[in-house]
């Protein structure tokens, strides 16, 4: 479903809005690339593939560092990993269009916002670079959970946390990792930007979504882009 001609209805219930990071509150594609190339490089191997690209998108720092490297690196991969400062790869990150004006509104409105991520623990500063420290409560990275995504380990902290019911919260996210987390844990998915998710709601620009909930908030239906 594509959000032209959404009524309240469809929007009845949600209290609360689990972001994705990578590719959804960022655009981190470049980022990631140069991160993990950097391993690569290091240990004398040429650039990732393609689908190795892929992969580490939406992976976690472990998982991605496996996929890449042969066995026999990743014990000194791990102490190199160590000795890097991820802010180096900060000016490739780029914040998603809309976003900001997205999330003051939906704080505007009392909603709560949080982050279920695969990323270790460069989400603080990420979150800071951008000005949006603050703003997600709470933010679950892999390094806080015992399982990461696809695991509804972390949707789960989070709804303890906000003391919500599943189908009260909707999770944003771009992959199939994310379809996956959200069906495993049993809250709406909708998609952002990947029209190959199959996902309640599509999105492929959060000005779309702003406007739509405004007009919703004001009683105007249905909604238009």
């Amino acid at each position: 479903m594509h959000i032209s001609f959404l009524d309240k209805e469809f929007f009845t219930g949600i209290r609360g809005f689990i972001f994705d990071c990578d590719g959804v509150l960022v655009d981190s594609m470049a980022a990631n690339m140069a991160y993990y190339n950097i391993f690569r490089e290091h240990f004398g191997l040429p650039p990732m593939s393609r689908e190795e690209e892929l992969y580490v998108h939406s992976a976690s720092n472990q998982e991605s560092l496996d996929r890449i490297l042969p066995a026999e690196f990743r014990a000194e991969a791990e102490e190199f990993r160590k000795t890097l400062d991820y802010r180096m790869v900060l000016p490739w990150l780029q914040l998603e269009t809309g976003l900001t004006e997205l999330l003051t509104w939906l704080r505007g409105k009392g909603f709560h916002l949080g982050v279920n991520t695969n990323r270790t623990n460069t989400m603080d500063m990420l979150l800071e670079h951008f000005g949006l420290s603050g703003i997600f409560n709470p933010v679950i990275q892999a390094s806080c959970v015992s399982r990461p995504k696809p695991s509804p380990e972390g949707v789960h902290v989070i709804l303890n946390g906000w003391r919500m019911l599943p189908e009260e919260a909707v999770f944003i996210g771009d992959s199939h990792v994310d379809e996956q987390t959200a069906r495993a844990a049993g809250v709406r998915f909708w998609a952002y930007r990947n029209e190959r998710l199959s996902a309640e709601l599509h999105l492929s620009a959060y000005a779309e979504l702003s406007a739509c909930l405004k007009q919703v908030d004001a009683g105007c239906r249905p909604c238009m882009p």
